[in-house]
């Protein structure tokens, strides 16, 4: 869906792109969510597509908003998080990729992104996908500034079945290039607890369609690990608690294990 030349996509009835929760948390750690939320803009309508396709995997990453807020309570972390859908702007993806909007997901048609002009592109990019990516940036400079270190921890959630395939695994982290140590450390610690299968770089891997990461982390050598946990364990309220328990004792485990 075209909007009107020069009417901004975000009205006064929209949410900001970005939410900043816990922003005074201590803890070295940043928790970001490219794919938390699935809001559309007024201006979009729905792109086309139902409240239960929204929903699905191919609308956000199921599961992250509720588990990134409960990780940041448990080690009193910043949290940074996406607000609208990833079929109206993917926030891991560059301005280069054709999916950064996609006219086709999963097999579903978003009529909403059908022949899109440049300035249409350009608009998404400008208010929802960058200051996002702005927030990201100025949190790591005030942090850099003051002297604090910190481990970027990138949030996603994963569909237990993709294209008649199904996915065993229950945690993936993925990596690839920059300081890698840190993800390499979360996989062993992850790999000693007796009830998980876990991947590494599955149920995909990360490389150069990635893109928040490489931006943040690899420039400056930052310590890094995207996390990716299957969406059906990420279901209700409790199972996100119980994944937030977890995970506020497997990072800081996986930090001393440097």
């Amino acid at each position: 869906m075209n909007i009107e030349p020069n009417k901004p996509l975000l009205g006064k009835h929209d949410a900001p792109p970005v939410r900043v929760l816990n922003a005074r948390g201590t803890s070295p750690f940043l928790l970001i969510g490219d794919h938390a939320g699935n809001a559309v803009p007024h201006s979009l309508g729905a792109l086309g597509v139902s409240d239960e396709e929204l929903g699905r995997h191919i609308g956000w990453d199921i599961g992250i908003g509720m588990l990134g807020e409960r990780l940041a309570e448990r080690i009193d972390a910043v949290f940074i998080r996406q607000t609208y859908s990833r079929l109206v702007i993917d926030c891991n993806r560059s301005a280069a990729q054709p999916d950064a909007i996609a006219a086709v997901s999963d097999g579903t048609a978003v009529p909403g992104n059908r022949g899109l002009s440049d300035e249409d592109r350009a608009q998404r990019f400008a208010e929802i996908h960058e200051p996002y990516q702005a927030a990201i940036g100025a949190e790591l400079a005030r942090r850099d500034a003051a002297g604090l270190d910190t481990t970027l921890v990138a949030l996603h959630s994963f569909t237990p079945a993709m294209r008649g395939h199904d996915r065993p695994w229950h945690i993936g982290i993925l990596h690839d290039g920059g300081d890698t140590r840190f993800a390499h450390a979360m996989l062993a610690v992850l790999r000693a607890e007796p009830d998980l299968v876990v991947g590494d770089n599955e149920p995909y891997r990360m490389d150069q369609i990635d893109y928040t990461i490489p931006r943040h982390a690899y420039p400056a050598s930052r310590p890094y690990a995207e996390i990716e946990i299957r969406q059906d364990l990420l279901a209700t309220p409790e199972a996100c608690a119980a994944w937030a328990d977890r995970l506020a004792r497997i990072l800081p485990a996986a930090a001393a294990a440097l």
